[in-house]
């Protein structure tokens, strides 16, 4: 078993319905750990989109790293994911941030997942589930990283849901 942290996020149609459906095929091939809080980000790079959810989850996986992309790729396709446009809108994204601490560096694969550093909406859920997880290129915890990353903290918002089990509950 490999601990492997994994990032979700949807801005298009039922965003916490399109999370926990990405959810239930996970549990299908791996254990889930530990969740994040569901937070509302606004976009990077392409800013003219909605709003997305994103979260992160802890899972501990027999797959290997190719397997775990593979399923990922094709729930993210079972859950009606096109691309449109780099970095545009999407009814899920699944990412994975970490696998073990293996460092990966093929054409179409790069893990740790390379943008980790510079983008709020995985290092605060990361930070929240992961804080003294330990990158293993940069030597930090997730909580340093977050620490040293400046972000208009106005632009994450936790969202009002308590966990259940490895869903969310509105209350």
């Amino acid at each position: 078993m490999v601990e492997v942290y994994i990032a979700l996020g949807s801005n298009i149609g039922d965003r916490e319905a399109n999370i926990k459906k990405a959810f239930s095929f996970l549990m299908e091939k791996m254990k889930v750990v530990k969740t994040s809080t569901l937070y509302e980000t606004k976009p990077m790079y392409l800013e003219e989109q909605g709003c997305f959810l994103n979260c992160v989850a802890k899972v501990e996986s027999e797959l290997t790293l190719r397997e775990l992309l593979d399923y990922l790729k094709s729930v993210e396709k079972k859950l009606g994911r096109k691309t449109v446009a780099r970095n545009g809108p999407r009814i899920i994204d699944l990412d994975i941030l970490f696998y073990g601490t293996q460092i990966v560096i093929e054409n179409d694969l790069q893990i740790p997942h390379p943008k980790i550093a510079e983008r709020a909406f995985v290092l605060v859920p990361l930070a929240e589930i992961a804080p003294n997880f330990i990158h293993p290129i940069y030597k930090k915890t997730n909580a340093e990283l977050l620490s040293e990353l400046s972000y208009d903290k106005t632009e994450i918002r936790a969202q009002n849901i308590k966990k259940q089990d490895s869903y969310w509950v509105r209350v």
